[in-house]
């Protein structure tokens, strides 16, 4: 073998890697952007059900105040949604729309959870929204943070001129012949998850962390509050309390006495009703299956209602004059429950956040109370 044609081989053997090396590293850029980016880590998931937007402004609503004073100021398309989502990347905290009503709600959730762009196996979910509130519990303006919600729309009923006599109610759960008939269906057989349980010891630590808030105060609350008596005349204040939900609204103090033994009979006397709304059940049950896939924690789901007005009319008021009256003038503790939610709510969701060497594999707690 000559000098030359050693020399050659050798350069041959090398130039041979070195052509695959360079290859490499040109290729590289392109299979990068062939992989998925990894997912958004989120913290906290903010959820709303409404908000009143008018000619590309936001005028009023559950998102508004997370929107200009959080402020949420990064927005994201949600085709598979009701509404697009906002998001802060420095908190990593992450809000969601819903739409009103519970089946708007469960979807949307749904397509949050299975939403690829974002990692919410380790975040904290805060439903925070406006509802009426028994003035047996509290006052409008007050909010509180649920330890169950319960259904009222999943059941059988009997108009109450067919039912028996001495029947308190013709709404008669699954599974039983009679209003209230005990034991009460178990849940994930035939009670078709008419009620679920909060985890105490979080919705305690909230509580702790957010009754000493001083709420909004005006005179409409004075005014609204000033016929009522008991705890329903007073100031605004934060308290535990459960969450009725229904996407029929529902008047009179018969279905106001119905709504208070119902979630006592869901809940096995733990609870006590407090808020009215709509959308909370199926936000538990959507995140109930996303947490079966283990895509979420059940156990980090925090619920927040604040009162823009009683469940009842004031005393001397019938039911179809208290109809009458929401249907043309609304909710009128609205402003001030919104403002209210978000004082709560915001200094547990910035804890959350902040707190994420600590929060992200630790759920914080409180005792709860008896």
């Amino acid at each position: 073998m000559t000098e030359g044609a050693s020399v050659r081989r050798t350069l041959t053997g090398f130039f041979i890697p070195l052509t695959i090396v360079v290859a490499s590293i040109l290729a590289a850029p392109a299979q990068a952007a062939s992989r998925p980016p990894k997912p958004i880590e989120v913290r906290v998931v903010i959820v709303s059900t409404w908000e009143v937007e008018k000619d590309g402004k936001d005028v009023i609503g559950e998102l508004h105040a997370w929107r200009t004073q959080w402020p949420l100021a990064t927005q994201f398309p949600f085709p598979a949604g009701y509404h697009p989502l906002q998001y802060d990347p420095r908190t990593h905290v992450l809000a969601v729309m819903t739409g009103m009503a519970t089946a708007r709600a469960a979807a949307s959730i749904m397509a949050l959870g299975l939403d690829p762009r974002f990692d919410l196996t380790h975040a904290y979910w805060i439903v925070a929204g406006t509802a009426g509130v028994d003035p047996a519990a509290g006052s409008a303006g007050s909010a509180a943070w649920a330890r169950w919600v319960v259904d009222g729309d999943l059941a059988q009923e009997l108009d109450p001129r067919d039912a028996p006599a001495g029947w308190p109610t013709g709404i008669v759960p699954y599974a039983r012949t009679a209003p209230y008939e005990t034991p009460a269906p178990q849940a994930h057989t035939d009670a078709a998850n008419v009620a679920y349980a909060l985890n105490p010891g979080l919705t305690a630590w909230a509580y702790a962390r957010s009754k000493g808030v001083t709420l909004a105060d005006d005179d409409n609350l004075r005014r609204l509050r000033a016929p009522y008596s008991g705890v329903g005349a007073q100031p605004p204040f934060v308290f535990e309390g459960e969450g009725l939900m229904s996407a029929r609204t529902w008047y009179g103090d018969q279905l106001n006495q119905w709504a208070r033994r119902w979630v006592g009979y869901w809940t096995g006397g733990k609870g006590t009703f407090a808020m009215s709304a709509e959308e909370d059940t199926g936000i538990m049950q959507a995140l109930t299956q996303l947490a079966g896939a283990r895509l979420m924690a059940l156990d980090r789901v925090l619920i927040l209602r604040a009162a823009s007005d009683y469940t009842i009319g004031p005393p001397g008021m019938t039911a179809e004059a208290f109809l009458v009256k929401e249907v043309h003038e609304g909710f009128p503790a609205t402003p001030e429950a919104l403002d209210n939610l978000y004082r709560v709510a915001a200094p547990v969701a910035r804890t959350l956040s902040a707190d994420w060497r600590e929060t992200r594999d630790h759920i914080p707690s409180a005792p709860s109370a008896p």
